[in-house]
């Protein structure tokens, strides 16, 4: 009898209900929970699938959207990660041929995060999450997008594995020879709390880039509180815009194997645990590739005048790295934070003009020293020499207002800004 009332009850409760109303599930007498695997995400995803906005997702372990697939991921929807190290890292790929659709809005953006994270479906999505800071981190793994777009491998290979992911794993391979591929739509995404370790001194990065087509769209991307690197592009020709970093282990936005992509309208906020907020390599093999970073804003880590971290370098610029830096703004940065040309492959690039900069503005923290441009924030490292520290003085200038850098107000359905 005890069951039949209870049965009655949910039936007029479920009747009772409106399409906002949560779902609400019955609980036999034994206790035992029903099964919700229709809202976990794990091994391949081999044919089209579309999530439910309403439900919170779990990513269990490292997760494909095969070749010929397509992912869909409505505006709304969050996805947490399991717990992980190494192989089992929480992960989603969508390996070459594949394809992701995560249309989110400023109003409900798609939010990946950690099983740890209590935040939930409804109200004002971005900040419903309070139980983890900008300070925990590497509690599931990140987003891979994987393309047939050039790449610049050592050998002159056409393709490799990525970084992350087992080599026994065929989904984890990028490169190739279509600069135009199209890995699908991948826009207002906060990606957050990830980075888990995958071996010793090896972490996934929050978003990796992999031979990325420039047909596939990357716009409004937040990525914070990653143990590695925020946003790492891996040669490919896709272009990004309205992205943010915030508080990472490692380097904000990262550029390996000849990138030939424009970032436009991006926003680092470093922290104490954070490394560069710019580090850019070149080609590997005889692929050369020229990337275009423009309207950027790099925040620094400072108590008053004191530098927060032994790390924090506001950008480095290391071997055979080429392409060109435009209406960048550097601030809140202490003494000693620098722009490097690291060695002497980048510092011939940059006398032969394959390495280019402009229209830069460093603005001090008030009542703080500000060293020169010279030798002091610009600085040549390399053995060879170049007039990278000289010529300083005429693309860049110490400013009280900055004439360049991010439109931050297009960042406002943030995390970081709410």
């Amino acid at each position: 009898m005890k069951l039949k009332i209870t049965l009655l009850t949910l039936l007029l409760t479920l009747t009772q209900c409106t399409e906002e109303d949560p779902v609400i599930f019955f609980y036999p007498e034994n206790n035992t929970e029903p099964e919700t695997t229709s809202y976990v995400l794990e091994g391949q995803i081999t044919e089209n699938k579309t999530l439910d906005a309403t439900q919170i997702w779990t990513l269990k372990g490292r997760v494909s959207v095969v070749s010929g697939v397509t992912l869909t991921i409505p505006a709304g929807t969050i996805i947490k990660g399991e717990a992980g190290t190494g192989a089992d890292a929480s992960t989603l790929i969508i390996a070459r041929g594949g394809k992701i659709n995560a249309q989110g809005t400023a109003e409900k953006p798609i939010i990946f995060t950690s099983v740890s994270d209590n935040i939930k479906v409804g109200g004002d999505y971005p900040t419903n999450g309070p139980s983890l800071g900008i300070n925990v981190r590497g509690l599931w793994g990140g987003v891979l997008i994987l393309g047939k777009a050039p790449v610049s491998f050592n050998n002159d290979l056409t393709e490799a594995q990525i970084e992350g992911i087992p080599v026994s794993d065929i989904n984890g391979l990028y490169g190739g020879t279509d600069a135009s591929d199209n890995s699908g739509i991948f826009k207002y995404v906060s990606i957050r709390h990830g980075g888990a370790e995958i071996g010793e001194g090896n972490e996934i990065n929050g978003l990796t880039l992999g031979g990325v087509g420039s047909n596939t769209v990357i716009d409004n991307v937040e990525v914070i509180a990653n143990v590695d690197d925020g946003i790492e592009f891996f040669g490919g020709t896709v272009n990004a815009t309205n992205l943010l970093v915030w508080g990472q282990g490692d380097d904000a936005l990262d550029i390996d194997q000849a990138y030939a992509g424009t970032i436009d309208n991006a926003l680092v906020v470093l922290t104490a645990a954070s490394d560069h907020g710019l580090e850019i390599d070149g080609p590997e093999g005889s692929l050369e590739g020229s990337f275009t970073i423009k309207n950027t804003t790099i925040i620094g880590a400072s108590d008053g005048c004191t530098a927060l971290s032994a790390d924090g370098e506001i950008a480095d610029f290391r071997s055979n790295a080429m392409g060109t830096t435009d209406g960048i703004l550097a601030k809140g940065f202490a003494l000693e934070k620098d722009v490097e040309l690291d060695n002497d492959g980048v510092a011939l690039n940059y006398t032969n003009g394959k390495l280019v900069f402009k229209n830069w503005n460093f603005l001090p923290n008030e009542s703080c020293a500000t060293e020169a441009l010279e030798g002091g924030i610009f600085d040549d490292k390399s053995n060879i020499g170049s007039s990278f520290e000289t010529d300083a003085n005429t693309f860049a200038k110490i400013v009280t207002t900055p004439e360049v850098g991010a439109d931050e107000s297009v960042f406002n359905w943030t995390f970081y800004k709410r």
